[in-house]
């Protein structure tokens, strides 16, 4: 449980979040985070960064729903204030920067008013976040050396525009209007009329640095056309001038070969992290959708009687990172180390768990051809291993292959239970609108449980429906199988069982247009 400041007043941090993408966080900014008792949030922050936030901080949501605003500035104002004088640390978390209108100025002041102290944390804004990743420099050599950023949207009451229309359309200076996207026939007319030309470039770019955003381009003189025709809608931001023409020669974010594909990921929490990485960094937006939970098994009696007499095995086999992680997890409660496995040989299947061996010291003595139990058998028939004993320590719901199989190479092997493969409490809501949606064109699986599971939360007959016109990515065979026999479909099968291979065959997929 955290302590609140000892300070009579509490403290107050102004967080810029960016424009969207999580990974343009500051790391001050994170750091603010993680040690805030309450954190006021808009919903231009993008909801990946509450997870940096501690287990105990209180989460308020001062955005926007439905359209409206949530809370007045006049309210957020009051709260901020008040949560610093009950002695909190007060993180207020903006999109963009906080001093680039999003309106800081006026929260610092009713701070400044209750004679709070507070810190500004700038964030990446809009203005420049969203055009560097659509491929448009704002200033280049060869085209403008000045930039004006503007807003769309001037305070209500004011008697007259504070905008000089007349020094904005002289010249050729770049122009950033935040949003102006309602106001854009407004905008485009006071242009024109001051003397901007009417073949001026004009980019639109709404959900700039987020895998869904949209660049829309044209002239001055069609581009409100265009916006009305596309029913382009807010947040975005309004670029103007030569710059613009940079964009089909610069985009970089919008040509990755993912981008646009909404992605579902299946693996368990903890270990769907790689692998949305990979994903995200072909261009993909990524739906976690944890259809494992992985726990410790409701027994160690099995596994701790193995380990107590660990000289008695001449093999140890892992075949997966969770049974790396459980097994040393157990060992190191009982108050052993890596050093009790000094009589054993190793095999390690996949290089994911070869590495997560490595991590505790152990260099596999093995590592089978084939990720999945069949390659297992298939290497240690190779061997001379009649007579031996091997510690196969598994999860509850896994295959006999192994203990089979090598059993039948008269091998004697124990598998005590070291974690177990559970359900979820259940799928989550966007997920499902996700998928009923149609934002999601691939379901990745890596591994039987996966696929068997999600079938188990949503219902076999619905898990078809929902999947309808969907690809679907198996790791391997053994997923494979799971997915027909639940009357899917395979599109994407890669020839090596990893994360790595999918993401590549799920890529290749895509990029060949094939169907799905």
């Amino acid at each position: 449980m955290k302590t609140k400041s000892k300070n009579k007043t509490g403290f107050v941090y102004l967080i810029g979040a960016g424009p969207g993408d999580p990974g343009l966080l500051t790391v001050k900014g994170c750091e603010c985070i993680a040690k805030a008792d309450v954190i006021l949030y808009d919903y231009l922050a993008h909801p990946g960064l509450l997870g940096y936030a501690s287990r105990d901080a209180e989460l308020i949501y001062a955005g926007k729903v439905g359209g409206a605003h949530n809370r007045e500035q006049w309210q957020i104002n009051e709260m901020l204030v008040g949560k610093a004088l009950a002695g909190n640390v007060v993180v207020r978390l903006k999109g963009g920067d906080p001093f680039v209108f999003g309106r800081g100025g006026e929260e610092c002041e009713a701070l400044v008013a209750a004679g709070i102290p507070f810190e500004i944390v700038p964030g990446v804004t809009a203005g420049i976040g969203a055009p560097a990743y659509a491929g448009i420099p704002l200033t280049h050599r060869d085209y403008t050396t000045s930039v004006a950023f503007v807003t769309g949207h001037e305070s209500y009451g004011k008697e007259a525009s504070g905008i000089d229309w007349e020094r904005l359309s002289l010249g050729d200076g770049t122009l950033v209007f935040y949003m102006g996207i309602r106001n854009l026939p407004q905008i485009t007319a006071n242009l024109l009329a001051h003397g901007r030309a009417p073949e001026t470039p004009v980019a639109l770019i709404r959900w700039g640095t987020r895998p869904e955003q949209e660049v829309l381009t044209g002239t001055l003189a069609d581009i409100a056309d265009k916006a009305r025709k596309a029913a382009f809608k807010p947040p975005a931001i309004t670029i103007i001038g030569e710059v613009v023409n940079l964009r089909e020669k610069l985009r970089w974010f919008d040509n990755r070969p993912l981008f646009g594909k909404g992605v579902l990921v299946t693996r368990a929490t903890d270990q769907a992290g790689e692998f949305s990485r990979l994903l995200s960094g072909s261009g993909a937006r990524v739906f976690e959708c944890p259809t494992i939970s992985i726990t410790s098994p409701e027994s160690h009696e099995d596994l701790d009687r193995a380990m107590g007499s660990l000289e008695r095995f001449d093999w140890l086999i892992f075949t997966s990172y969770n049974a790396v992680k459980y097994f040393f997890r157990r060992l190191h409660s009982l108050e052993l180390d890596s050093r009790a496995l000094a009589p054993c040989r190793v095999c390690a299947v996949g290089p994911k768990t070869a590495a997560a061996l490595s991590v505790f010291g152990i260099r596999a003595d093995l590592i089978p051809a084939d990720y999945k139990a069949e390659g297992v058998v298939a290497a240690f028939s190779a061997l001379d291993v009649a007579g031996k004993r091997a510690l196969f320590p598994r999860a509850d719901r896994a295959r006999d292959v192994i203990t089979a199989g090598l059993g039948a190479l008269g091998m004697d092997v124990e598998a005590p239970v070291a974690y177990r493969n559970s359900l979820p409490d259940g799928l989550p809501h966007d997920i499902i609108e996700a998928l009923e949606g149609g934002r999601i064109h691939c379901a990745a699986f890596t591994s039987s449980s996966t696929v068997e599971n999600l079938a188990a939360m949503v219902g076999e007959n619905r898990l078809i429906h929902l999947l309808e016109g969907v690809a679907i990515a198996a790791i391997g065979p053994v997923t494979s199988r799971s997915c027909r026999e639940l009357g899917l479909r395979v599109d994407v099968e890669p020839a090596e069982h990893t994360i790595e291979a999918l993401t590549t065959e799920i890529i290749r997929h895509f990029s060949g247009g094939l169907p799905g």
